[in-house]
Formats: structure tokens, sequence, C-alpha cells
């Protein structure tokens, strides 16, 4: 595992859903460096440091765990978001939702996702999932380095600085 990882960053409305995912990260050691927020808005405010998180310390997530359906701005909002953004585009997101419809599957990589894992039912199954989102996402996949002044633009939402 990389040491010196920033958060993961879990968007996630359900507390069920997002507990089980924070078990199943812990179970790979990254239980002290998973950042979750229930819903779009917060997580754009996490990113852009304002807010809750205006004084938050460390750099941009090295992953960002998406749901879709969320209440305020769903996940497709988010990641048209984080993908428009010249600040933050470099950041990794994983679509994990429960969603198997195709129209969700093309509307998430037409917006930009980087993969879409549509939750197990099966604990075990989850369990395995996690590790695989763990071994590419966290230990082998490179991220790319922040640019200066990374978490602060305008944007379609407003002032997001």
């Amino acid at each position: 595992m990389n040491k010196n990882a920033e958060a993961i960053l879990l968007v996630e409305d359900n507390p069920d859903d997002a507990e089980l995912t924070r078990l199943a990260l812990a179970r790979h050691g990254l239980d002290g460096r998973v950042t979750h927020v229930s819903d779009g808005m917060q997580a754009l405010d996490y990113l852009y440091r304002r807010d809750a998180f205006a004084t938050r310390s460390g750099g941009n997530p090295i992953l960002v765990l998406l749901d879709l359906k969320m209440p305020l701005l769903d996940g497709i909002g988010v990641l048209k978001e984080i993908k428009g953004s010249s600040q933050l585009h470099n950041i990794p997101v994983v679509v994990l939702t429960s969603s198997t419809e195709p129209s969700d599957l093309q509307r998430a990589y037409d917006a930009g996702t980087n993969a879409y894992i549509a939750k197990p039912t099966e604990f075990s199954q989850f369990l395995g999932a996690m590790k695989h989102v763990c071994e590419f996402w966290v230990n082998i996949n490179q991220t790319a380095p922040q640019m200066p002044g990374a978490g602060m633009r305008p944007s379609s939402f407003g002032e997001l600085n």
C-alpha cells in the first residue's frame, strides 16, 4: 500500500452502505484514510475546501468512490464537475452503486468515470470487489501530481472557493 496516500472520498447517502464500504476498506488498512460525505454537494464542498471543509488539511483524495443516486446533487453531477475541472479532473472516480441499469452505466462513462462497479449483494463478493479496488487504485495506480491552487475555481454551481 502507498503509505503516503491521501484520503479516499466516499460519497454515499445510505448509512448502511457507507458503513459496509468503510468496513471493507478497513480490512485493507484504509480505515484511517476514508472521508465519508452523504451527498453530492458535500462532496464538492470537500473537494473545493469550502464550508465545513474550508480548513481541511492534505491534498486531494487519491480516489473518489461515488454513488449515483443521492439527494441534492446526484453522482453524475458530481462526476461532471470533477471531470470538468482543470484542477480536479485527474482524480480517479470509481462509481460504486447498486444500479445495473445500462442507461446509468452509459451516463457514468459519458461523464468521465474511471470505473463502474455494481455493488455485489453478497458481503463476501463485496469484500472481494473492494480488495481489487484497493489493490489497483491505491497500490498500483499512479496519480497525476496536483496542480498549485487545486480545488479553487468557479463552476456551474457558483463560486466554489
